[in-house]
């Protein structure tokens, strides 16, 4: 366990950092387009990978009904509103938002999975839904603004926490690490036509063979995607999906200092008291306090 949560941490930092990477690359190549190109090579990573640690084989057909239901949400929606989104707003905001995750997924789990919720974990996710306004409505220009940018990075959010309960529910037949390579690479193909019907252009492509870009593009691709997706996915399915999302408020924290050190985007007040709002939130809606809380009175006795 101790050595998935290590992997969980390390996962937190590179996706934190590759918002900074992605802001960049989608700066200079269309959001979709790029979306297709880093999914596609990430998924053949994957699957080179598992072929290399002994785990790959081929899905059964109702297997792959489950890789198809997973991939539309996971991979398809995620980042194609994540790279849309990333081009209408900062990667302060969106490191923030996606913090969210964690609430967002203890709420669907409920819904879904049924799982039972206590006063103070509900009170937990009011403290993260205030946090998420007050980051994505208190903008430059007043708190009547809404960012479209925001709102996208929201709904990359809130469709890949709830891939994380399908995961969990439809609770796949093989390795959730092979089951991350098939998503990408059938993801990939979803965006591929989405970006050939929305802007048609894979010649930009060209410009990833410059060293700055290309070397951008391949550390989202290979590791932050490949890497981290494999680990994450695989984690979901070893200690489950509201666990594994506890780490997401790391994601926030690498996310805010990647968009201040690399980008050289201010942090705002309003940025700060949202920060404090939602890890608040995460630490309570998770259960975390009241984990700290038996094990204190265990010790009392």
């Amino acid at each position: 366990m101790a050595r998935i949560y290590t992997l969980l941490f390390l996962v937190m930092a590179i996706w934190g950092f590759n918002l900074s990477a992605l802001v960049v690359l989608v700066n200079n190549v269309e959001p979709i387009t790029l979306t297709a190109a880093r999914i596609f090579v990430a998924g053949i990573s994957v699957l080179i990978i598992s072929k290399l640690i002994g785990i790959f084989r081929l899905p059964t057909k109702e297997e792959w009904k489950t890789i198809f239901i997973i991939t539309i949400f996971n991979v398809a929606f995620h980042h194609t509103f994540l790279a849309l989104g990333l081009t209408r707003t900062t990667g302060v905001n969106a490191g923030i938002i996606l913090g969210a995750a964690p609430l967002v997924t203890m709420v669907l789990s409920i819904i879904i999975l049924h799982n039972q919720i206590s006063r103070l974990r509900a009170f937990g996710f009011l403290l993260g839904f205030i946090g998420i306004l007050i980051t994505s409505l208190a903008g430059t220009e007043g708190i009547a603004t809404v960012s479209s940018g925001d709102v996208m990075i929201f709904l990359s959010m809130f469709v890949q926490a709830f891939s994380f309960i399908l995961i969990s529910k439809l609770n796949p037949t093989f390795d959730p690490r092979l089951l991350t390579g098939y998503m990408l690479m059938l993801g990939s193909i979803f965006i591929f036509v989405v970006s050939f019907i929305l802007e048609g252009d894979f010649v930009q492509l060209s410009k990833l063979l410059s060293w700055k870009l290309g070397m951008l593009f391949l550390f989202s691709a290979i590791i932050a995607t490949a890497f981290g997706h494999m680990t994450y996915n695989f984690a979901i399915k070893n200690v489950g999906p509201t666990e594994t999302t506890i780490f997401v408020n790391l994601n926030t924290l690498f996310a805010l200092l990647g968009a201040t050190f690399f980008l050289g985007e201010p942090i705002m007040k309003s940025d700060f008291i949202g920060l404090i709002f939602i890890l608040v939130g995460v630490f309570i809606g998770s259960g975390t306090l009241e984990y700290l809380i038996k094990k204190r009175r265990m010790r009392a006795r």
